[in-house]
């Protein structure tokens, strides 16, 4: 993009925000320059509730009688964590759009690659929690993925971890984008410091994610869930890199 047209994409983005931004509401100290829903926001949200319609308990129609119910109720568990780790990159991308409120090409362009990885994530998704589920209860919840050779135990747990990364890395390309309008976007130096403290802290399930992916195709086949458990390294990680961030924006803004 030339320099004219760039100076000409900062005017518009600038143009769409008040005079006055210290008038926004805001979410911890950030003003929200998105609290209208836009068309991408939208769009993404329906991408979601779409993906959730493909987690239904029951997989293919209402139970009719006690044993299919009973049968479809074994997957309860699976359902419930995999809406648990949707919600987790839908609020990424929520909190993204309520903070900037960009719809421009390159936004427009991650988000839509974000939506096609989450419809394509989902079945590894739901396969690897039902398996986990049916390890963790004796078979008892979830469901076996049958039986499989080793190439396809690895190409799950590998699947697995591309379409963990990906989103992770897409939604540090969303607060990226938001870095680079930083000054059309008019971001003080608080929302300036959160706005680096997003792009680092998506970074850890990415990170986490590419461990995975190494396991899953280096680790010996009888310790391949642990290409699987090393996500919940991120119950550590995650809170751990939060307390340090605040931290880290107390003394900064102590010292302005």
């Amino acid at each position: 993009m030339s320099t004219s047209a760039r100076k000409e994409r900062h005017e518009e983005i600038a143009s769409a925000l008040p005079a006055q931004l210290d008038s926004l509401p805001r979410l911890r100290g950030f003003r929200l320059r998105g609290m209208q829903m836009t068309r991408l926001e939208t769009f993404i949200d329906a991408g979601f509730a779409f993906a959730i319609t493909m987690l239904v308990i029951a997989a293919q129609q209402i139970p009719d009688d006690i044993v299919t119910l009973l049968k479809a109720f074994r997957n309860v568990p699976t359902f419930i964590c995999s809406i648990a780790v949707l919600s987790i990159f839908w609020r990424g991308h929520w909190l993204w759009s309520r903070r900037y409120g960009l719809e421009d090409g390159v936004s427009i362009l991650i988000s839509w690659a974000m939506l096609v990885t989450i419809l394509i994530y989902i079945y590894p998704l739901k396969a690897i929690f039902g398996a986990m589920w049916n390890l963790l209860s004796g078979g008892w919840v979830g469901q076996t993925l049958g039986p499989s050779t080793e190439a396809e135990a690895r190409s799950l747990f590998a699947v697995y971890a591309l379409g963990f990364i990906a989103i992770a890395i897409e939604v540090v390309l969303l607060n990226l984008r938001a870095w680079q309008l930083r000054e059309p976007l008019r971001l003080n130096a608080r929302e300036r410091l959160m706005t680096r403290g997003e792009m680092v802290g998506w970074s850890v399930p990415a990170c986490v994610g590419i461990a995975s992916l190494v396991l899953s195709l280096t680790l010996p086949i009888r310790e391949i869930a642990w290409s699987g458990w090393v996500y919940f390294s991120m119950a550590i990680l995650v809170p751990a890199y939060s307390t340090y961030r605040k931290r880290q924006m107390k003394r900064v803004m102590s010292d302005m």
